[in-house]
């Protein structure tokens, strides 16, 4: 309560609010990012979003988006370093690692400003002057609603801030469908749709705007490119660079493909591999008693939920496989009977 009363006074008055999240931000990321600025406008204070990267175009319907600052793009980048620079106060979300925002970490570090980091990831690092976390919620944004909620300002959730709200829920839950969606989930978007969300509106937004590249795209990978190991129960999909022009695939293209190796019968473990500039991204999703994130943590220079991780390999596209499939093999007791990773 006292640190929340600290955090209060911080914003008390008018101040120069600076927001950013992780890097390739997803519907939690920046629906959380959206969402806060909307109500801190509403507050009477400047405020500044800016992400690390890009994002899917199938976001940007979320209020406030146009004004979205990508301090990968040159056009962006000496704006973005202004706005942090003149910071009064520095809100993280979604992430609590600043590795996790590339070259603006370092930026963060070193700023004066108050800084606020709001996130449900586990492993937090301990730069914040405030934290408003639990690995309990779903969603960074279903702590923003529950912030709001704290502060007495329920009634300044309008339509919009409901919509990017909702949208985090949603889609860090998977549909409603994974284990993190729990009783207060439900209690918190009952609320968001009394705000305003439109449940169908908006699933139809996120999950239903595809291009036809994307739709061939998705074809290719579960016909060409899905490998189903049923011997140690594990589906993975393998995308190369080659296979990301031929389709020419567009940021978001890939979200949601490791799902379709996760929904076959017996499957306990799915990943995606996919070729990239920067090496090797990899997204790790598993069943409920596989904690995938130890598995990315000890191998993959990742982590992320129980459930849902990711990691990088900076081996070749093939190497990379390789390993994954051998760690597997050697792993395949603790990862499908405990929680725990142990591999000598």
């Amino acid at each position: 309560m006292e640190a929340l009363a600290t955090f209060q006074r911080e914003l008390s008055s008018p101040k120069k609010i600076f927001i950013t999240t992780h890097v390739k931000p997803d519907a939690d990321a920046l629906g959380s990012s959206l969402g806060l600025a909307n109500y801190l406008l509403k507050k009477g204070h400047e405020v500044t979003v800016v992400t690390p990267s890009d994002y899917p175009s199938f976001l940007y319907w979320m209020q406030g988006n146009d004004w979205v600052l990508d301090f990968s793009k040159d056009r962006d980048k000496e704006l973005a370093t202004e706005k942090l620079n003149e910071a009064d106060v520095i809100f993280c979300l979604d992430f609590s690692v600043l590795n996790r925002v590339n070259e603006l970490g370092e930026m963060i570090r070193k700023s004066k400003a108050f800084i606020v980091n709001i996130d449900h990831h586990q492993d937090p690092e301990d730069f914040a002057d405030f934290r408003f976390w639990s690995t309990k919620a779903a969603a960074t944004c279903e702590l923003i609603y529950e912030l709001i909620e704290k502060l007495g300002d329920k009634d300044l959730i309008d339509a919009g801030i409901a919509s990017c709200l909702y949208a985090g829920i949603m889609t860090d839950t998977g549909g409603f469908r994974h284990p993190n969606t729990t009783k207060n989930v439900h209690l918190v978007v009952a609320e968001l749709i009394d705000l305003g969300a439109d449940p169908s509106q908006i699933s139809n937004l996120i999950y239903d705007s595809n291009s036809v590249n994307r739709l061939k795209f998705i074809g290719f990978a579960i016909t060409r490119r899905l490998v189903v190991r049923e011997d140690i129960h594990t589906a993975y999909f393998v995308i190369s660079k080659k296979d990301l022009k031929k389709y020419q695939s567009q940021t978001g293209d890939t979200e949601g493909l490791v799902n379709y190796a996760l929904s076959l019968d017996g499957i306990k473990l799915a990943a995606l591999f996919s070729e990239r500039e920067d090496g090797i991204k990899i997204s790790f999703r598993s069943s409920p008693e596989v904690a995938v994130n130890k598995f990315a943590a000890s191998y993959f220079e990742g982590g992320g939920h129980k459930n849902a991780a990711g990691g990088k390999s900076m081996l070749s596209l093939k190497e990379t496989v390789e390993v994954f499939e051998r760690l597997v093999e050697k792993c395949q007791e603790q990862l499908f009977q405990t929680e725990g990773i142990s591999a000598e």
